[in-house]
C-alpha cells in the first residue's frame, strides 16, 4: 500500500465518545479515511469497501442488546476477508481473552487505557 494514500479504517465500538476521540487522534497522527460503526453488524455491511484496518471492540452490545460481540464479528471478518488487519480493543485485561482474540485471527489486542490510541496508531503504521 502506498504510504501517501489514505488508509481506510473502520472503528467498531458502541462507545461513541471513544470512537470520536480515536477518530480525531488517528486523523491528527496518520493519514486516514475513517468510518465509525456502533455495531459489528453495521461494519459487516460495509466490508466490500475493503478497509485496510478494523479496530474492533470486544464487547458490542450496549447500544443494541442483541448485537453480536467482537469475537463473533472477528470470526465473520476472518472467514470472508482474511487480508483485513483487525486490532481488537477492549477494557478486558485478562490474558485468556487477549490470547483467544489472537487465536481467532486478530493481529493485536489493545487494552483501553491512556496509551491505547498511541498503540493503535503505531500498529497501523507498523502493519501498513
Amino acid at each position: 500500500m502506498d504510504l501517501d494514500m489514505p488508509k481506510k479504517i473502520f472503528i467498531v465500538d458502541d462507545d461513541t465518545m471513544l470512537t470520536e476521540a480515536l477518530k480525531d487522534y488517528l486523523t491528527r497522527t496518520t493519514l486516514n479515511e475513517i468510518h465509525l460503526f456502533n455495531t459489528g453488524e453495521e461494519c459487516l455491511k460495509h466490508l466490500a469497501e475493503n478497509p485496510g484496518f478494523i479496530i474492533l471492540d470486544y464487547y458490542l452490545n450496549s447500544v443494541q442488546k442483541d448485537a453480536a460481540n467482537g469475537m463473533e464479528i472477528l470470526e465473520v471478518i476472518r472467514k470472508h476477508y482474511p487480508n483485513i488487519h483487525v486490532i481488537m480493543l477492549s477494557s478486558q485485561e485478562h490474558y485468556a481473552i487477549a490470547l483467544q482474540t489472537i487465536q481467532k485471527g486478530a493481529e493485536q489486542y489493545v487494552i483501553k487505557d491512556e496509551t491505547a490510541f498511541e498503540k493503535i496508531a503505531s500498529l497501523i503504521r507498523e502493519l501498513n
